[in-house]
């Protein structure tokens, strides 16, 4: 009876590549993947940030969000000690009327989003509501907060 050695490396032959390799044609995604998911994050954290930069604290309402545009927003903000404010540059009461005017004959759309302090009287509001339609801007959208109570959860 004769004893054999086990060969453990799989028979013995081996191949060897004599310096011929074919080309991988394989993409590697992997660091694409990688890429697209830390730029998500990073403008997941940035797009709250891009709003107007005039600060306000602004209504809750249950009120749902408005379709967006083809072009740039414009936005008259009304801050709590009721200074103007249009897109970012504050602007005097008296010259509000005939900047919108210019601004709406350079526009399309007459659509301005409006932005007040919820401590702003109702008054001052409708005043400068009324300013906005003599400045050529028919379409006015209110800018609240999101997640606020409704008439039923106040009881009325």
């Amino acid at each position: 009876m004769g004893a054999g050695v086990i060969d453990k490396a799989g028979g013995g032959k081996r191949r060897r590549s004599h310096g011929k390799r074919k080309p991988m044609a394989e993409i590697n995604v992997t660091p694409f993947v990688d890429v697209m998911l830390v730029l998500l994050i990073i403008f997941m954290v940035a797009a709250p940030l891009l709003t107007v930069g005039v600060p306000i604290e602004l209504p809750k309402t249950a009120a749902s969000a408005l379709p967006t545009e083809q072009e740039e927003p414009l936005t008259l903000s009304i801050s709590a000690n009721g200074s103007l404010a249009l897109q970012n540059t504050e602007i005097e009461r008296g010259n509000l009327i005939p900047k919108l005017q210019a601004i709406a004959a350079e526009r399309q759309d007459s659509k301005i989003f409006l932005r007040a302090d919820g401590s702003v009287s109702y008054e001052v509001v409708m005043q400068v509501m009324g300013a906005l339609n003599a400045g050529g801007f028919r379409n006015i959208g209110l800018v609240t907060d999101a997640g606020g109570p409704t008439l039923n959860d106040q009881g009325g």
